[in-house]
């Protein structure tokens, strides 16, 4: 498929606008395959007669899946075009779901959520679109890619509650089919839309709030830089991962029942549209690094309230809370990438970045249910999320301190 060539007037114009609103409906609809291993968590675990921490494996494939392959997929979009890896992504939903309704084992469902729905699926609709929708806006990009980010929340929120009516309908598996067929033709037609190379492309770097593009970003090398970002990648979302994965699970032990914890889980992820708008606008008035610092210290506050407060109304509450506090925070990497890293490298580089915020979502899913199978309970497994969100507070804040300092000329020993 080869992509239309990019015209630098089309910065923030209304092309890309309308672009936008393509990008927001294909990543609403690859976010089905992040949100669908929630739900189905208590049926699967029920089918397969496995431990809570077994039945988080599909989930924890999915997410490491899910961030090695929007890696690939950023480098296959800054080489070809974001409709590429789209394409290759529709196909992927499609044999994904279908191969995890024929499975016949757990290890085999985890195994078809892990190498079709993250790797060669879901993937594709999120770090590529979040680094293509970075490179068609200038004055505007934080609230642009914050609108592209909400895409993924606005998944979660329709995802779940229309997934756990068809579970209750006609149960689980019948539910993957019916995902199979929407998922990859919705996928295929929208990415037809998407075509066009963006428009950065064609410009040179160009500084925002006195902010620009280097090849040494926060005073380090490109490397340094990178695997900082990573690290706060990967703490943030292994906190992340407790409510949003386990919140199901969590109203079930409590006697609430799994359409409860579901409705605090579309609750949760609609709260964090609004914060991802918000984020979005403080982004363009802040940057990109101080609007995460600020999300990250909101959501530590929101898993404390978690330990304290169980009954039915305080978790609504501290759900709608979560989701409020930690919406922009993925989002902030993709703009701190785009202000600080060559532009030509956003796809690639923002996809290494979101592939360790995947591997933590990976990671804390997984940990939350072993503490939980461990101790009984899950205030252990809300203290260990606190626990690495305060390791991604202590790296934002470290790299935003260096951009404070005056800037100096890089040694000549030093290497990218």
């Amino acid at each position: 498929m080869r992509a239309l060539p990019a015209s630098a007037d089309l910065i923030d114009s209304a092309t890309a606008w309308r672009r936008l609103l393509v990008t927001l409906a294909l990543m609403t609809v690859g976010a089905a395959g992040m949100y669908v291993v929630p739900v189905v968590l208590p049926a699967v675990q029920a089918d397969f007669g496995v431990a809570r921490a077994d039945a988080s494996l599909p989930y924890t494939l999915l997410m490491v899946g899910f961030g090695i392959g929007g890696m690939l997929m950023g480098r296959l979009a800054d080489r070809f075009g974001v409709a590429m890896p789209l394409s290759v992504g529709a196909i992927g939903m499609g044999l994904g779901f279908g191969a995890a309704a024929l499975s016949g084992s757990v290890w085999l469902f985890a195994l078809a959520h892990g190498l079709l729905i993250g790797l060669l699926g879901s993937s594709a609709t999120f770090s590529p679109l979040l680094a293509d929708t970075s490179l068609w806006f200038v004055r505007r990009r934080g609230i642009a890619v914050a609108v592209c980010a909400s895409g993924n929340y606005l998944g979660g929120a329709l995802w779940p509650p229309i997934i756990q009516h068809f579970v209750e309908s006609v149960g689980w598996r019948q539910t993957y089919w019916g995902l199979a067929v929407f998922c990859s033709l919705a996928m295929l037609g929208l990415a037809q839309l998407m075509r066009q190379r963006p428009p950065a492309l064609a410009l040179a770097p160009v500084t925002v709030r006195g902010v620009a593009a280097s090849d040494r970003p926060f005073g380090l090398t490109l490397g340094q830089a990178q695997a900082l970002l990573c690290v706060a990648g990967l703490s943030c979302c292994v906190a992340m991962s407790m409510p949003q994965v386990h919140i199901v699970a969590y109203c079930s032990d409590l006697g609430f029942g799994a359409a409860r914890g579901a409705e605090m889980l579309s609750l949760m992820l609609a709260c964090g549209i609004v914060s991802r708008l918000i984020s979005g606008a403080i982004c363009d008035r802040i940057g990109g690094l101080r609007t995460l610092l600020l999300g990250s210290a909101l959501q530590t506050v929101a898993l404390l309230l978690f330990i304290p407060f169980d009954s039915m109304a305080s978790l609504y509450l501290i759900s709608a809370m979560f989701g409020l506090f930690q919406g922009g925070i993925v989002p902030s990497y993709a703009i701190i990438v785009r202000e600080h890293f060559p532009a030509a490298e956003a796809g690639a580089r923002v996809g290494t970045v979101i592939m360790f915020t995947m591997v933590g979502m990976a990671l804390g899913g997984w940990m939350s249910g072993k503490v939980f199978d461990l101790t009984g309970s899950y205030n252990a497994a809300f203290l260990n999320g606190i626990t690495w969100n305060l390791l991604n507070f202590a790296v934002v804040f470290f790299l935003l301190r260096r951009t404070l300092r005056p800037a100096r000329k890089p040694a000549a020993a030093d290497a990218a």
